[in-house]
């Protein structure tokens, strides 16, 4: 199953070393990094900035792994990890994302 799992940063640089770590470890085949706006309830206070989405194309089988990994690189105190699965989509991008993603990064 392919899934598409996001995360945010407040930075671009901290987004794209988490995008690069989960890749090079290939725990994700691509991600995207999307400037956003954000309002949310942090510590009773609600809060309103800038932050960087990466959305990151991988595997079920993978989703442990990666979500350790985005942990490690990440500096919230409480980092948003979701995912969703991919229902539909083109077979060969699916076939491509499946074949680059190793289920337990390089060292399985």
């Amino acid at each position: 199953m392919t899934l598409a799992v996001c995360t945010t940063t407040e930075s671009r640089e901290e987004a794209q070393k988490i995008a690069r770590a989960c890749v090079e470890a290939r725990l994700a085949a691509c991600v995207h990094i999307d400037e956003i706006a954000s309002i949310y309830v942090w510590q009773g206070d609600v809060q309103e900035g800038r932050e960087f989405r990466l959305t990151m194309k991988t595997t079920a089988e993978a989703y442990p792994a990666l979500e350790t990994l985005i942990q490690q690189h990440h500096s919230y105190d409480l980092p948003a990890i979701y995912a969703f699965e991919v229902v539909r989509g083109s077979g060969d991008y699916l076939d491509w994302v499946r074949g680059e993603v190793t289920p337990c990064g390089q060292a399985g």
